[in-house]
């Protein structure tokens, strides 16, 4: 996606405020995705050493609590992500046609 940024960019198809603005939307998408996998691998670590490390039976319960929410959280993101991924991609494709005004 962003090769044909750039060679729209060259042949002057876009503007530069354009062409920022699509690296940026894109970015962020991706710095998104690696805070969901920084947040689902804290709680999955967490709950594996409440688990392994403490006797108290609380932290025993909440540690495999944590680990489901962990695995949880690494889905959603992956999902939000490649969700927001095609939605980029989609107005990419839907707005080829269209010229600055």
């Amino acid at each position: 996606m962003l090769k044909k940024l750039h060679k729209k960019y060259h042949k002057g198809e876009l503007t530069l405020r354009d062409y920022l603005a699509a690296h940026r939307t894109i970015l962020a998408n991706d710095r998104t995705w690696l805070g969901y996998i920084r947040t689902a691998l804290t709680l999955f670590v967490a709950g594996v050493t409440f688990i392994k490390f403490f006797d108290n039976r609380i932290l025993f319960v909440v540690g495999w609590v944590f680990v489901p929410i962990g695995i949880l959280v690494l889905c959603v993101g992956l999902w939000k992500y490649h969700h927001i991924r095609k939605m980029i991609h989609s107005i990419k494709h839907h707005d080829e046609n269209i010229k600055d005004i």
